[in-house]
């Protein structure tokens, strides 16, 4: 944080805010504000035309102002307007006025009160309570006068409940019954008018007692004048004049009217106070004491605004004739309100801006709130104490079902924590309320509040806190570290059970239980929830650290109400204790005993029996509360505003709730039944009326980025639904104007159409049934724009809350459309939001109605989720490229892609041009991607819900979701090579390439290794455990540590020509199983395949088998082969003796067994051998054999205990991994029923996660992914995506057809551009040929490939090699001469290179010569016009020269020797594009230009690496350590830094302008993504996240796209549709993909019309792409390069 500055004050602030960061509750700061709130205070009838102005043109500009430019919320509390007869009935206006007034100032950021005075004083109401001792010498006063001592006595009751006593005003409608009564207006008018009356005389006794007082010196100045004060006078006290900082938060706007025509006595009587006929002269002096005396002396000049203006007219003010007057003041108003707001913002940055501030300050506030009503506990909070003053190094858990006092007790315990240990240490404390703000509900926001307030108190660095859950929570156990004797780290979590389930928050991992020395950790929590209990007392050990909360007892209950009655100034008569007795007894949890409290404080010494009932539950109490608040403000408007706050996903702000409430009609409708408003809105004062009824039962938090109110106890949500929401059309409702307001459907000036009622249209003699206004609500966009256009936040709450409430107002449709198929809002949530967030809305969505669509969505997202959490713009590609399939099949995701074609090109304009990515709606359900190296070891927890995996790194994921649940960074310098866990799923255990042991806690994440205890030259082969030991083993030596890694016991095998297989635990805690083979088999006697399985420690005998073998889960069953030369498979099962008995053999089987597997239930039997799977039933001998399909065979392994296979649930399928695919078989059927394409990389684990409702298998390769396969979906189509054996090295394009050749270490393959499939994969049939180069001609005719020893020419239309011709290892192939001759460059032998250009496709040799090569080939360039190849060489006298051929005849031209200014070695040639008669070195530091033809260098380019565009005009510089720079050729300027220079590390890129020279293209190898820039103005247009490593990319020949080879095999055409150009988003509805399919809406051919027929020859399809590239087809397709 800043310092601000050296003053006193600046010191001791600097103090204070050390203080709140190190959790002390003493002197609290006030709140950091998200709301300007304003408190506008006048007199009524004379502002009407100011305040109707503002509220017309103003409110709705400085809220707009307030929200887009500071993200604040405008409200204005103007209790003057739409006052009605009910709120003078009980006179409790001014005393809401004054909690109003207190509220904006401890509330609003910056401006707080506003007063506008005119030349009217104002209504002078009686006081309402006045205090006994005060009216009883009233009484003595007028005791002459017994009329009035009558008067006095029947509306003033004293109430003996108050301490001290006082009279209170009563209700005038408790007296005057028809005050009220609208329905009969004659009667309401007696009663109104005999009330007013009586409130004059009351008035006249009151003031002349008191004057008779003052001057007999009874009472001071102040109380007479509280006798004569007018409300708006009272309401300047409180707002300005006994206000501190007036300065930045207050304004007076004064109006004289010159000229007031004061015969006009109906008009005049609006705008100053009238006695009569004349006028009030006391009430004139009044206000010039208030306007002119006092408050210039609490105002700076510059905060006092004044008007004069002229009567006209019979009214006196007017819109149109001071329009003039009217649009200065609300100028005036405007620019002063936003100079407040302006400065205040500024003066507040240096804490808002430091959200973790204003976090802690909000949970130390209500903590100091919950402290004031804390009383008794003392046992429980004694437990607190002696926890933090012993030696426990687990937490401490508080626990008790809702309502009994947790929250309480917790907040209590941390405020005693500095006096027990404050006096030997300076404590840290933390402390966070779950679930009351948005940085306390998650778990990720709240782990990184708690690292940052942690770090800010122990000066470790902040910007290094990881983002992802797992690194998050190792980072929260290293910083615990940092706790000392003399500073302790105490950290309070309250109600885990407020936690989101996101993240897997409430399966409490993130939890440190395992505390270091001077760290104390408390948590609370409800013990039925989320079965959070239970989870506790897993991983907590101590019982004495659970701590249960009971109900408070019927005494400690009684002595607290005493004690709070006392606090509160109040009491209650005997008979009415007695009530409160009786009620105690029956209910005295904490929270009944608070609502107990609220109720009988509201108890008068003279209220009535019936009046003073209390309910005998927390439920029953909240539901009379409901009904005393209703009965008071009315049935419609208390259900709706309440049913709206309910409903909120996080609370509503109270400017949102005005604005709900003025959007509904029933509540309009019936606040408006006797009045027409001037603006169809709420009036304020009705919910602030409400809400003062409602005291403590909201709280304030933050969400969202505002500050909302909700209720502050779930009982209070639990009654509320209760109540309100058993009407399913009212819930329906309440969601439904919640989901138009976040939809901004009425927003931003729309007029909203409503319908007058009857009972309005004949009391106002209405002629039209309907009409429209504007609500003054605001716009909901996505997203908020600087004055620069940028985005400067999103609109969260529309994000958050829209989902919610369209899917609950079963608005099913728009939920599809404003929501889950709308780009728009996908891609703003991503961007600001977890993408769990956005998948839990479709989850949500899903329990409503299950929708296909959304599904598929869901699940494209999900195997998107490590690409999209950190690059949410490629939404779109990720969407296309996933999604592209069901184009034709599901119109939403039709309507998805075709928005992500047009929307989506604003954030990302490379767009995948057909489907090129895993689909989801098949059997892969994840693809987990985070390992930097191929994932050994793989392990599954017993209960199926996490999969742990290893690298050098610990990945836990969550199988529900497939996010990160904890990643643990080990820090060791080998890779490890397996994994196991303890059979209580509480240790992971591996082991690495370098003999380190690795152990993780996987509830905690600490970690342990040991490195030291191989001793000899072997490495370790194997490891195995229990929950109490460690096994692993070399091939001679095992050895056995504890679960601390302290080594307990070594061995190794008598027989030291033998070498351990496998060591494992056995059931019997001494003995292990041991199987070993010999090292050198004597011969006749043993074979290569012996092996021994020994029960160590133990009688029982060895037993001797080769090959295979299978031992069941009790390790008393076996199921080998026993017999040399014999593969029969025999089961042996142990004696009671522990001799090994033969029981059966399972059939007869001949071939040769490579290994065993049997399934988890035992009950099948599975056998890898070369060709097939032999799978037996063991309890019926019977087999099924399951064959690999033609060319695939199974490969023995090294160790013959593992093997790639696995069954799924009820062993209904087997799967096997071999090389890339998985093969699944129908066991029972014996038919090979799905291949899947998994990786591109070998299989090295497979794994069945089986359970109830879970049938998974996971498979991993040495592609470092891991994916999950659903196999209740195996049956379900899989879209495969094409792809090559092999790595793609490198890619040719055909110049008119939309056809391109790659070329893998194996072969070259052929592909349609168009559709992304594979046409033909061509090997020229000699025997492991590597291919080193292929080129394809512009027609797409023919392919020349470059093979080990031959150039061979494949003709594509007969599919076959034309001509193949010796040359050997062949280092470049050029086409030339209108691809009618290819040019091949190759080394020689003694040091020449060869150049050999033949005829195409003959393979007739045109010419031939030798060069002398130098050391490091480079490249040959031929000149932009065929003419000349330029070679690198050495001449005869060993130096480097420039040799020039012929290119078409061969004619060694002459040799050029290379020399100039600042001359280094170059890299590389580069032919210039624009003159035949340039080229360029290009070396580390520059390119220099070369004139051929001249000779001679011509010009330094500094810092261009080579790539330019064809006119010449501008190239790029791209350093390896990173940036990207724009060059402009001519000058060697930078025009555009394209990336700035930020080092990355040292990685490859590659760099490219399109073929039209419109982008700059930039490939980074580090992060696997290509940038797109537009040339003309250096904007980047696109980021595209590339699923693998891109070996090769290339522009088509129009530069409309761009083709990528992978190291995964695939071919990716991406399109570069820039957003400026419409002719883009034509171009892509065009493409052959994005086409709907006529078939009759059969989803099956719809899937085989998007794939095409796979039997269309390959030279068909190239005549095709042919015509359509010479645009001999009317397809707009054709555009493709």
């Amino acid at each position: 944080m800043e310092e601000g500055g050296t003053s006193a004050d600046d010191i001791a602030f600097q103090r204070k805010i050390l203080r709140v960061m190190a959790g002390s509750l003493d002197d609290l700061p006030g709140i950091s504000s998200k709301i300007v709130r304003i408190f506008t205070s006048s007199t009524f009838t004379d502002t009407t035309l100011e305040r109707n102005a503002l509220m017309e043109n103003v409110y709705p500009k400085i809220k707009e102002f307030c929200r887009e430019r500071h993200g604040l919320e405008f409200q204005v509390v103007d209790m003057r307007w739409g006052v009605r007869d009910e709120a003078t009935d009980d006179h409790m206006t001014t005393t809401l006025c004054m909690n109003e007034i207190h509220n904006c100032q401890r509330l609003s950021m910056g401006p707080n009160f506003v007063v506008f005075l005119g030349q009217k004083y104002g209504y002078r109401p009686i006081p309402t309570i006045i205090l006994a001792s005060e009216l009883d010498l009233f009484r003595e006063v007028i005791k002459e006068v017994p009329e009035d001592v009558e008067v006095l006595d029947s509306w003033y009751k004293k109430d003996a409940n108050a301490v001290p006593p006082v009279y209170i005003l009563q209700p005038i409608s408790s007296i005057l019954t028809n005050f009220n009564n609208k329905r009969h207006p004659k009667l309401q008018e007696q009663d109104q008018n005999a009330w007013w009356e009586t409130m004059g005389k009351l008035q006249k006794m009151l003031r002349k007692a008191a004057q008779v007082l003052f001057v007999a010196r009874k009472i001071d100045r102040d109380q007479m004048h509280n006798y004569f004060m007018s409300v708006t006078e009272r309401e300047v006290r409180h707002g300005i004049i006994d206000a501190k900082g007036t300065k930045d938060h207050c304004l007076a706007y004064i109006r004289d009217i010159a000229n007031m025509n004061l015969t006009a006595l109906r008009f005049c009587r609006n705008f100053i106070d009238m006695v009569g006929r004349d006028v009030d002269k006391e009430a004139v002096k009044l206000l010039s004491i208030l306007r002119d005396e006092i408050l210039p002396t609490k105002l700076v000049d510059y905060n006092i605004a004044r008007f004069t203006v002229e009567w006209t007219g019979k009214e006196g003010l007017d819109s149109e004739s001071h329009k003039g007057y009217l649009r200065d003041f609300c100028e005036h108003f405007y620019t002063s309100i936003t100079d407040q707001v302006e400065r205040a913002v500024e003066h507040s940055k240096k804490l808002s801006s430091d959200k973790i501030y204003t976090e802690i300050l909000q949970h130390l506030h209500a903590c100091d709130s919950f402290c004031k009503t804390f009383q008794g506990r003392e046992e429980i909070v004694g437990r607190i104490h002696e926890y933090m003053l012993g030696n426990s190094t687990e937490p401490l858990v508080l626990f008790g079902e809702s309502g009994c006092g947790k929250t309480s007790l917790l907040a209590k315990g941390y405020s005693q924590v500095e006096p027990w240990i404050g006096a030997t240490s300076s404590p840290v404390l933390i402390l966070r309320f779950l679930g009351t703000s948005p940085d306390s509900s998650s778990v990720i926001p709240m782990l990184t509040s708690l690292c940052q307030q942690i770090c800010y108190n122990y000066n470790v660095p902040n910007d290094d806190i990881p983002e992802d859950l797992s690194p998050l929570v190792q980072h929260l156990k290293n910083l615990f570290l940092v706790a000392t004797e003399s500073k302790p780290l105490i950290l309070f979590l309250d109600s885990l059970d407020q936690l989101s389930a996101a993240d897997g928050a409430h399966q409490l991992a993130w939890l440190p239980v395992e505390l270091p020395p001077h760290t104390k950790v408390v948590v609370s929590a409800i013990p039925s929830m989320y079965n959070l209990l239970p989870t506790l007392r897993k991983i907590i050990t101590a019982e004495k650290n659970f701590v249960e909360i009971t109900p408070l007892g019927r005494n400690l209950g009684s002595t607290i109400l005493k004690s709070w009655l006392d606090r509160a100034n109040r009491t209650v008569s005997d008979e009415q204790w007695g009530v409160v007795t009786e009620a105690i007894e029956k209910c005295n949890l904490p929270l009944y005993v608070k609502l107990v409290f609220d109720e009988i404080s509201q108890w008068r010494s003279y209220s009535s029996v019936k009046a003073t009932t209390l309910a005998h539950s927390i439920h029953a109490s909240i539901n009379k509360l409901f009904d005393r608040i209703e009965m008071q403000h009315g049935k419609v408007l208390v259900a709706r505003a309440l049913g709206y706050i309910t409903a909120a996903k996080g609370g509503l702000s109270e400017a949102e709730l005005e604005d709900l409430l003025s959007l509904d009609e029933k509540v309009l409708n019936d606040v408006y039944q006797y009045h027409l408003p001037p603006v169809r809105r709420i009036p304020p004062l009705l919910w602030t009326r409400i809400r003062s009824d409602l005291p403590h039962y909201f709280s304030e938090r933050e969400a969202d980025g505002i500050n909302v109110i909700f209720w502050y106890h779930r009982q209070f949500i639990e009654a509320s639904k209760e109540r309100y929401f058993r009407n399913v059309n009212f819930v329906s409702e309440v969601h439904d104007e919640l989901a138009e307001y976040f939809l901004g459907t009425w927003g931003g000036g729309r007029e909203k159409p409503f319908i007058y009622s009857e009972l309005q249209r004949q009391r106002f003699s209405l002629d039209s049934t309907e009409g429209k206004c504007d609500r003054k609500v605001p716009e909901q966009p996505y997203f908020f724009t600087d004055q620069h256009g940028r985005i400067s936040r999103y609109n969260l709450r529309k994000l958050s809350e829209l989902p919610y409430h369209l899917l609950r107002a079963h608005r099913f449709e728009d939920a599809s459309n404003y929501v889950f198929f709308n780009f728009r809002f996908l891609h703003a949530k991503l961007s600001c939001m977890p993408l769990q967030s956005l998948l839990a809305d479709m989850e949500d969505s899903m329990s409503f109605q299950p929708d296909r669509d959304i599904k598929l969505l869901a699940d494209a997202l999900r195997l998107s989720s490590s690409v999209l959490s950190k690059y949410p713009d490629m939404l779109g590609p990720q969407i296309i490229g996933r999604l592209l399939p069901y184009f034709n099949s599901h119109q939403k995701i039709q309507g998805l892609i075709r928005q992500c074609d047009s929307d989506g090109l604003e954030v990302n304009a490379l767009v995948p041009s057909y489907h090129c990515m895993h689909t989801p709606g098949g059997p892969l359900l994840f693809s987990l991607e985070g390992h930097p190296f191929a994932p050994f070891g793989v392990a599954i927890t017993s209960d199926s819900k996490y999969l742990i995996s290893v690298s050098n790194v610990f990945i836990i994921w969550d199988l529900a979701t497939g996010d990160v649940f904890r990643q643990i960074t080990t820090g060791i310098k080998g890779i490890m090579q397996n994994l196991v866990l303890s059979p209580d799923d509480k240790l992971g255990i591996g082991y690495t390439n370098n003999n380190q042991v690795v152990l993780t806690q996987i509830n905690t994440g600490d970690l342990k290794t040991v490195n030291d205890f191989v001793k000899g030259p072997l490495d370790l082969t194997g490891m195995s455990c229990d929950n109490e030991s460690i096994i692993t083993w070399t091939a001679k030596e095992w050895f056995i540590l504890d679960t601390n890694l302290v080594l307990k016991q070594t061995g190794s095998l008598e027989k030291l020509k033998n070498s351990i297989i496998y060591m494992g635990p056995s059931p019997k805690s001494d003995q292990r199983v041991l199987i070993w083979k010999p090292d050198e088999p004597i011969p006749g006697v043993e074979s290569e395949n012996d092996m021994t399985l020994e029960i160590h420690n133990s009688n029982i005998d060895n037993f001797v088998f080769h090959s295979a073998i299978a031992v069941s889960k009790d390790r008393k069953t076996i199921y080998a082969c026993i017999a040399i030369s014999d593969y029969a498979v025999a089961c042996y099962k142990q004696d009671p003796n522990g001799k090994w008995k033969y029981e059966k053999n399972l059939g007869s089987n001949k071939g040769t067994i490579f290994s065993f597997t049997l399934s988890d239930d035992e009950i099948y039997l599975v056998a890898t051998v070369a060709l097939s799977f032999k799978v037996w039933d063991v309890r019926t001998s019977k087999m099924y054999q399951l064959d690999l399909p033609t060319g695939v065979r199974n490969i023995p392994q090294k160790n013959p205990l593992a093997n790639q296979i696995c069954l799924s649930r009820d062993s209904e399928f087997l799967v096997a991994g071999v090389r890339k695919n998985l093969y699944v078989w129908d066991v029972k059927a014996g038919n090979l029923i799905k291949t899947l394409d998994a990786h591109f990389g070998r299989i090295i684990s497979l794994r069945s996660v089986i359970s109830k409702d879970v049938n998974r298998v996971v498979s991993s390769s040495i592609d470092k992914s891991i994916k999950v396969w659903n196999f209740e979906n195996i049956m379900e189509d899989v879209h495969n995506i094409h792809r090559m054996e092999k790595p793609i090295d490198a890619v040719s394009l055909a110049t008119n057809a939309y056809v391109g050749a790659v070329n893998t270490r194996t072969c070259v393959g052929v592909w349609n551009l168009e559709s992304g499939k594979l046409m033909k994969t061509l090997v020229s049939g000699q025997h492991s040929a590597i291919v080193y180069h292929s080129i394809i001609t512009a027609n797409a005719q023919y392919v020349i490939s470059a093979e080990s020893k031959n150039v061979v020419m494949f003709d594509l239309e007969t599919e076959k090699a034309v001509s193949s011709n010796v040359q050997q290892d062949v280092l470049q192939l050029m086409l030339n001469d209108d691809d009618t001759k290819c040019i091949a460059v190759s080394k020689g032998t003694e040091g020449k290179g060869i150049v050999k250009c033949r005829v195409v496709p003959s393979g007739v040799t045109v010419y031939q010569y030798e060069y002398i090569m130098m050391k490091v080939h480079k490249a040959a360039v031929l000149t932009s016009d065929g003419l000349f190849l330029v070679v690198p060489a050495m001449s005869l006298k060993a130096t480097e020269v420039l040799s020039l051929y012929h290119a078409k005849t061969g004619t060694h031209m002459y040799d050029m020797t290379p020399k100039y200014h600042n001359y280094i070695d170059y890299t590389h040639l580069v032919a210039m594009p624009h003159d035949p008669n340039l080229i360029a070195l290009i070396d580390p530091d520059k390119g220099n230009i070369w004139d051929i033809k001249r000779k001679c260098h011509t010009k330094t380019i500094n810092r261009w690496n080579g790539v330019c565009t064809h006119n010449g005009k501008f190239g790029l510089f791209a350093p390896t350590r990173g940036g990207l720079e724009l060059l402009e050729m001519r000058s060697s300027k930078t025009i555009h830094t394209l990336i700035p220079k930020v080092a990355e590390g040292v990685f490859t890129n590659k760099t490219l302008f399109t073929k039209n020279d419109q982008h700059a293209v930039y490939y980074h190898s580090g992060k696997r993504s290509i940038k797109v820039f537009r040339v003309s103005d250096g904007k980047q247009v696109a980021e595209y996240k590339c699923h693998a490593e891109i070996r090769a990319i290339a522009s088509t020949q129009g530069g409309a796209s761009l083709v990528l080879g992978a190291v995964d095999g695939s071919v990716v055409v991406l399109t570069i549709a820039d957003p400026t150009k419409e002719a883009n988003k034509e171009f892509l509805k065009s493409l052959p993909s994005r086409q709907a399919a006529n078939v009759g809406g059969d989803p099956s051919l719809v899937m085989k019309a998007a794939n095409g027929n796979s039997r269309f020859s390959t030279m068909a399809q190239v005549a095709r792409m042919a015509a359509k590239a010479k645009g001999t087809t009317k397809s707009r397709a054709c555009v493709i390069s």
